[in-house]
């Protein structure tokens, strides 16, 4: 059933193909036979091209989807776990990578330069990176860490001062194949049916019942039996101003 939206589609669009295409050879007194045979034709390479592709747009954004979904669990774990099981998880990662890394009292030291780890919830503030500043002075130092608020990012910028972000912290773990399997992060929320009519009546899915009903009112204008797309396309048209009068913001 999941794929079934990519059959639908597919078929969708080879359909229009093959109507549109009987109908303009006819209208040049095509032979019967030609027309149908060229039809047929184009029905199956247009709906294979369209399988195709279709499929390979959902697979690379499902993987897309899956990774950020991923990251955003690990970076979720990494907050609240405690500080000495992140600091010995990342050392790890290090080592694996053929770095210097060992493990200091609030930091990691890798390649003689420590990191502080600080995961927080909201991007880190220029707070937290003067406090930084101010205990280390004399020594150079490094920072990991979630995300970073534009001030925080400026101010250790003037610093230069090294920063792991997420981002780079999650595609090191990948890497290295040190991500837990058990993270620390709440239960999803079920969709429900009410999220979901909510979801379908959302006013911004009046642009594409609309689009999608003045096409289907265009074909009835060349296919042979045309009752089917001014009824659908109706139907489509009336939905999309409904939607858009009493739909969901």
């Amino acid at each position: 059933m999941k794929k079934f939206p990519l059959f639908a589609d597919s078929l969708f669009f080879a359909v229009c193909t093959a109507i549109l295409s009987f109908c303009i050879l006819r209208f040049y007194d095509v032979p019967l036979g030609v027309c149908f045979s060229v039809s047929v034709l184009l029905f199956l390479s247009v709906g294979g091209i369209c399988l195709i592709v279709f499929q390979s747009k959902r697979d690379k954004k499902l993987l897309s989807e899956r990774e950020k979904r991923e990251k955003q669990a690990l970076l979720l774990h990494l907050t609240l776990e405690k500080e000495d099981r992140v600091r010995s998880l990342l050392a790890e990662a290090y080592r694996a990578e053929e770095k210097t890394a060992r493990e200091r009292e609030n930091a990691i030291e890798i390649d003689g330069i420590p990191y502080y780890p600080r995961f927080s919830m909201q991007p880190l503030s220029a707070d937290v990176a003067a406090t930084l500043l101010r205990a280390n002075r004399a020594e150079k130092f490094g920072l990991l860490c979630n995300a970073l608020s534009p001030e925080c990012a400026a101010l250790l910028l003037s610093f230069e001062i090294p920063v792991v972000d997420g981002e780079e912290i999650y595609a090191l773990l990948k890497r290295t194949q040190r991500i837990p399997e058990r993270l620390i992060c709440g239960t999803p929320q079920k969709r429900t049916v009410r999220k979901n009519l909510r979801r379908f009546f959302g006013k911004k899915n009046s642009r594409p019942f609309f689009i999608s009903g003045i096409l289907l009112l265009l074909m009835s204008l060349f296919a042979i039996f045309p009752l089917y797309y001014l009824i659908s396309g109706c139907a489509l048209m009336t939905c999309a101003l409904f939607v858009r009068a009493f739909g969901y913001a």
